[in-house]
């Protein structure tokens, strides 16, 4: 490559922008670019100007070889012409973004077909060129694709870590982590199951954040909180008239996500012949508001969550199987915040700087005390009881750092389901870890040395009481 044809670039080649990890390994050069043109001379040049830049290009003139390039091998960029995205019966954007979520689309288009490029955009391509754009110029444009989706993998890298931190190690966590790390990339539907407020919405929202969705809308239904009719109508719209009180037309939140993600919580509550309609969408991609006779297509992600035994509900016909089925590609269960208390500090430490900025207040920690009790404390109500009491405790606090006096009522008298120490004053205070073996030896002799039982009440694993045991050289009572 010349010096002008560099500048030409943002100083960069395909070599300087190659990624790590587009396929799992360092160093492995620019990923592949998938050239799709009607005009084959057109697709030529663009293909030569970019194995000039250091690109291998693969070329096609047809939407049945794209559909067949596309299933055997991953591209980074894919060069698009619109007038192959919708020949045929298949959408060519919307199946490469299925089929290969990381790859970046770029759409050339007649001025004729100006509204078909918005729409490709919507869909999730990067970027969209008139069809007489110079080839240099599209390579420009593949070098910037490549370039964000680099910036997206680090990213994505990033807030996979500090997901994992804030979700803590125990190992039912780390499965968790690990499926959402795994399925986020992809345009996968997600069920996820788990007891009231074990933060089904913050494990969506991370898939979300995770994915290439990112910068497009995540919009969360309660499916339990609205009447069937007026919940279809918040999902899908309606048209004037449609039914008394629709004064005017009105977009529904699919509408409203289109190209994002739509979390449906509390699915298992949602009506039969919502739950149809809801098909509609994962077969077919297409909502039909209320009053309409037309069905208009949308581009989403549908993630679900339930507190209910959705299996269970499919049985009794209270659920539809086909809908259960189609939810049910990747399930996540998501453990109550007492299977996984080592979370705990991380996710106190999240919700402390999160309400402190809110209240503008300057807390920096929580004292020994407080933690202690909060350690003890069984969240029946798990993290979204944590975050209120978090919040409360930040509301009440007056210093820097929040005191068991201002924790709520409910924590301080039910901390260790009563097994935990009288406090008397900050002369007597006991470390963590003495409280904590404290708590261990009354709940063994309380338990009268059957430690299964011990670990019940701590709502502890029984090895983890164990090795606790061990750790504090505590012998079983005789």
């Amino acid at each position: 490559m010349t010096k002008r044809r560099a500048e030409a670039v943002g100083g960069e080649s395909a070599m300087a922008v190659s990624m790590e990890g587009f396929d799992g390994r360092r160093d492995s050069g620019p990923p592949p670019v998938l050239v799709a043109c009607k005009d084959g001379a057109q697709g030529q040049l663009i293909a030569s100007q970019l194995e000039l830049d250091g690109y291998v290009a693969e070329r096609c003139q047809n939407a049945k070889d794209v559909l067949n390039f596309v299933k055997r091998r991953a591209f980074g960029v894919a060069v698009l012409d619109l007038a192959l995205a919708r020949e045929g019966d298949v959408d060519l954007v919307s199946f490469i973004r299925r089929q290969s979520p990381a790859t970046q689309i770029i759409l050339l288009f007649e001025m004729s077909r100006i509204d078909d490029a918005i729409r490709g955009i919507r869909q999730g391509a990067f970027f969209y060129l008139p069809a007489d754009t110079a080839a240099a110029d599209v390579a420009m444009a593949v070098n910037k694709a490549v370039r964000s989706l680099g910036a997206e993998s680090a990213l994505g890298q990033l807030e996979a870590k500090q997901f994992h931190e804030m979700l803590g190690a125990s190992p039912a966590m780390r499965r968790v982590v690990e499926l959402i790390t795994k399925v986020a990339p992809t345009d996968s539907t997600v069920l996820l199951l788990g007891e009231s407020g074990t933060g089904k919405e913050l494990m969506a929202n991370a898939v979300h954040r995770l994915s290439r969705r990112r910068d497009m809308p995540f919009i969360a239904i309660n499916c339990a909180a609205l009447p069937d009719t007026l919940l279809e109508s918040e999902m899908f719209g309606h048209l004037k008239g449609a039914f008394t009180g629709a004064d005017a037309d009105k977009r529904g939140l699919f509408e409203e996500a289109d190209g994002g993600t739509v979390f449906l919580d509390e699915i298992g509550d949602m009506a039969l012949v919502t739950q149809a309609k809801l098909l509609r969408v994962l077969q077919n991609g297409e909502i039909r508001p209320v009053g309409s006779s037309t069905s208009r297509r949308v581009n989403v992600r549908i993630i679900a969550a339930t507190n209910r035994d959705l299996e269970r509900a499919v049985a009794e016909r209270e659920f539809r199987e086909d809908l259960y089925f189609r939810l049910n590609v990747v399930q996540i269960r998501v453990p109550p915040l007492r299977e996984r208390m080592d979370s705990l500090p991380s996710l106190t430490d999240f919700f402390l700087s999160r309400y402190s900025q809110r209240y503008g207040k300057e807390i920096r920690r929580i004292d020994d005390h407080a933690q202690a009790l909060l350690s003890s404390y069984s969240y029946p109500g798990n993290v979204r009881e944590l975050e209120s009491i978090i919040a409360h405790a930040v509301i009440m606090c007056d210093r820097d750092a929040i005191r068991a006096k201002d924790l709520p009522d409910s924590v301080r008298e039910g901390a260790g389901s009563g097994l935990a120490l009288p406090y008397h004053g900050p002369g007597d205070l006991p470390t963590l870890k003495e409280m904590e073996a404290n708590l261990i030896r009354t709940a063994l002799e309380r338990c009268e040395g059957n430690q299964t039982e011990a670990a019940k009440k701590l709502d502890i694993s029984r090895s983890t009481l164990w090795r606790k045991m061990k750790e504090y050289g505590i012998a079983p009572p005789s």
